[in-house]
């Protein structure tokens, strides 16, 4: 993890006035953008997971030279475009995370910006490639390189702070000069044709998320945060995050994640807040609701495990308590599981310690934003059913 700097009141009053650019706008003004560059076949290049005492919370990314080459190019940024500044940034073994502040109104627009560092970020995964194949490679050099900075730190902490970047010369590091001066020998020994055979590692354009609301920065920097630590729990325990396909009940097929085994509890509980109990309580009879709100959680404590789309707000205050008093509970989503999917914050935890078992009917749908009425009709049907058919 690589904490950036922190805010300023000075930022903080600009930040207020920061707004949500719709897609399709060029990006140039004041703004906050996360952006994200992955390895597609997303092998570790990039480093290696390190778990101490095989703890999670004290999981860090030991980088690798093209790791640590690639952060430099990151830092650079600034060096080239001046209006922008990195504010925080978190390497992993397959991808980089990086939120960008632009202070002041760009040239030309975030896109341009990062189509540069994608391009740059290519060239060390296309030396990476060819040196990896030819004899005499820089992956030995690498790993020399490698051990030589780790005896050269010793208690010091290799993590990046961006304060300390913003103190050094702007130039390439070391590894990626040495990368950069392998690129120019490869093309020269090789020839250009020969050289751009190789794959660039990095070969989708990084992505780009604009955030134009209060809290999306804190919200980000701490998902980014947790990213080792996610990475850990998972590696730690890869059954309860597996994506498992064609799970069977009651005749239809459904995709899930979590604890299988919730299935074979003894008993079970739908948590589905009526129109008519809302209704009431807004003309001022909130009993209704009340007590089945309160029922749900009772059962739950008797050992039933509740299932539930959880789409209302109430039902959502059901599920906090749920996952406040380490209730087990079924929750079925709209949208199916990428094959690298990890559960949000909210339930995280709660999947690690097997207590959550999140199950979708349909396949992944990369375009799909909102739910619509008849997916939730349909949901919360399906919650009586596995409820009738287990």
């Amino acid at each position: 993890m690589d904490k950036g700097i922190p805010i300023g009141q000075e930022q903080i009053a600009e930040r207020e006035k920061w707004q949500w650019q719709e897609p399709g706008t060029a990006w140039k003004g004041v703004g906050l953008y996360h952006i994200t560059l992955t390895i597609p076949d997303r092998r570790p290049l990039l480093g290696a997971l390190v778990i101490p005492e095989m703890d999670p919370t004290k999981a860090t990314v030991s980088r690798t030279a093209l790791g640590n080459a690639l952060v430099d190019c990151l830092m650079t940024i600034p060096h080239h475009h001046p209006e922008v500044q990195v504010l925080h940034f978190c390497l992993m073994p397959d991808h980089l995370h990086a939120v960008l502040y632009v202070r002041r109104m760009m040239p030309r627009g975030i896109g341009t910006l990062v189509r540069g560092f994608w391009q740059a970020a290519k060239k060390l995964g296309r030396v990476w490639s060819a040196s990896s194949i030819l004899p005499n490679d820089i992956r030995g050099n690498c790993q020399e390189e490698g051990d030589e900075q780790k005896k050269s730190l010793g208690k010091r902490d290799i993590r990046i702070n961006c304060q300390d970047e913003e103190n050094t010369r702007p130039d390439l590091h070391e590894e990626t000069a040495r990368l950069e001066a392998k690129a120019a020998s490869l093309r020269e020994e090789m020839g250009d044709e020969a050289y751009y055979r190789f794959a660039p590692v990095f070969t989708e354009m990084p992505f780009i998320r604009p955030m134009g609301h209060n809290t999306q920065l804190p919200n980000t920097i701490r998902y980014i945060n947790m990213n080792p630590q996610r990475l850990a729990t998972k590696r730690l325990k890869p059954g309860f995050f597996r994506v498992q396909r064609e799970v069977m009940i009651g005749g239809r097929s459904y995709d899930g994640v979590g604890n299988i085994t919730l299935l074979m509890a003894e008993h079970f509980e739908t948590v589905h807040v009526r129109r008519t109990m809302v209704e009431a309580a807004e003309r001022g009879d909130s009993e209704p609701l009340r007590n089945y709100m309160n029922s749900c959680v009772l059962k739950a404590r008797k050992g039933a495990v509740m299932v539930s789309p959880f789409i209302s707000p109430h039902e959502k205050q059901v599920m906090q308590v749920l996952l406040r008093e380490q209730r087990p509970f079924i929750y079925l989503t709209d949208n199916g599981f990428r094959d690298y999917y990890k559960p949000t914050d909210i339930l995280f935890d709660a999947c690690a310690s097997g207590r959550v078992l999140i199950l979708s009917p349909w396949a992944f749908d990369a375009g799909k934003r909102h739910i619509s009425r008849a997916d939730c009709m349909a949901l919360n049907a399906m919650a009586e059913e596995i409820c009738d058919k287990i």
